[in-house]
């Protein structure tokens, strides 16, 4: 019997705050999260601008000797997982915790730590290299890492899916629940990769918007003069949770997630095909699986990462999908606001849908002064929308042509 999958809890460790509450209300407000970049010198790159997260203080979380021995990223995801299971009031004892899972998604692991070390081991040499360099670095350690926080014995899995890794790692955790391996799973993303490898890796293919004179105007998503997408940090973690077990315990709900649908492109290493058609086809396996019609759609959080390519293949696989219902969708890019979280996007912008069908607000695009005319769907411009919001659709896309949509939907008993 196919079971019930609900949001009980969500965390965010976001450039617009540390915090969920910090952060929805930024993103609400229309707030950019994008600045010149502090974390190292730009003078020698093409590319000066980023999203970082400027209030992170880990000490909140774990103690400072803790920190010292996590990269950025696992400090990252372990404190979103925190507060999402603090939200959630959930308690794991040793009579469910075999019953509780984490499955976390991250893009490219610890690279700071790599490239640091990179470093020491040539000025120094590989004596100097610290033991818990490994564990550091690798993509898996922040569920690790979380699942020994809360003690959690159940699956306990990391996905590496590029852009699409945060959506990849929710849509896994609803089908252990929705098929009664779990009770309980804490998922999401986390990535922190702004430094100079990072930043200059992705300069050198292109990717990334230039406008360092304006930082704040340079994510634009379906804008005629997009230029690329800005880097970004963070986490988003939630905690999903069978329905029944959920109400039975008292809990808050958010939303209920209801659809998963996963594809690949099997076309180009870091573009999508002209029709979006893999993207289409991801939306419309989500679709199928919430046994729902385009028409009991009213929101996209849109992959929408301010590239000139992403933003028009998107939006023809929302038209091929929805077909005359597209017009009346509204569809954001959170992107516009807090940049591209990469492995972590999907497992922010989850919780974005979540709290967007909670608190019925569409989310708006910002700097979406001159759309471009492939791109003439209903972007929520410039300011945030109430409005009613029955389901709504997250998208993920990542290099390697993976695709992951997630729907969700209000909660009836």
């Amino acid at each position: 019997m196919k079971r019930r999958v609900v949001v009980t809890g969500v965390g965010l460790v976001t450039p617009l705050g540390t915090g969920v509450k910090k952060s929805w209300q930024n993103i609400c407000a229309g707030v950019s999260g994008i600045d010149l970049i502090t974390r190292f010198d730009t003078s020698d790159y093409a590319v000066k601008i980023a999203a970082e997260v400027r209030d992170f203080q880990p000490d909140d979380f774990f103690e400072k000797k803790v920190a010292k021995h996590l990269d950025l990223f696992v400090q990252y995801g372990l404190a979103a997982a925190h507060m999402a299971v603090q939200d959630s009031g959930f308690e794991v004892t040793e009579q469910n915790c075999e019953r509780v899972g984490v499955i976390t998604g991250c893009g490219m692991g610890g690279l700071p730590t790599i490239e640091k070390y990179h470093g020491v081991s040539l000025e120094r040499g590989p004596k100097k290299i610290t033991p818990f360099f490994i564990p550091m670095v690798i993509p898996n350690m922040p569920s690790g890492h979380i699942s020994m926080a809360i003690k959690s014995k159940g699956p306990n899995l990391t996905l590496t899916t590029a852009c699409a890794a945060g959506t990849h790692s929710v849509g896994e955790a609803y089908r252990h629940i929705k098929y009664g391996l779990c009770d309980m799973v804490v998922s999401g993303g986390t990535e922190a990769v702004i430094c100079g490898l990072g930043v200059g890796g992705f300069s050198a293919m292109k990717a990334l918007s230039a406008r360092n004179d304006d930082p704040q105007q340079a994510s634009r998503p379906f804008d005629k003069d997009r230029d690329g997408f800005v880097m970004s940090e963070g986490a988003g973690m939630l905690v999903l949770e069978d329905y029944d077990h959920a109400v039975a315990r008292g809990a808050k709900i958010y939303a209920e997630v209801c659809g998963y649908g996963l594809t690949s492109d099997a076309y180009h290493i870091a573009a999508p095909p002209e029709d979006g058609e893999g993207g289409m086809r991801a939306m419309k396996m989500a679709l199928a699986d919430a046994g729902m019609a385009p028409e009991e759609f009213d929101y996209i959080n849109a992959h929408g990462t301010s590239t000139p390519l992403n933003d028009k293949c998107e939006t023809q696989a929302i038209k091929a999908v929805f077909q005359e219902h597209a017009k009346k969708l509204a569809i954001s890019s959170t992107k516009s606001m807090t940049g591209h979280m990469l492995g972590a996007a999907g497992g922010i912008e989850a919780v974005f849908t979540a709290l967007a069908v909670h608190d019925q607000i569409a989310p708006p695009t910002i700097n979406l002064e001159n759309p471009s005319p492939e791109c003439d769907l209903d972007y929520v411009p410039k300011v945030a929308r109430e409005m009613e919001i029955r389901a709504a659709i997250s998208n993920s896309f990542g290099f390697g042509g993976t695709n992951a949509s997630v729907a969700m939907k209000r909660c009836n008993p």
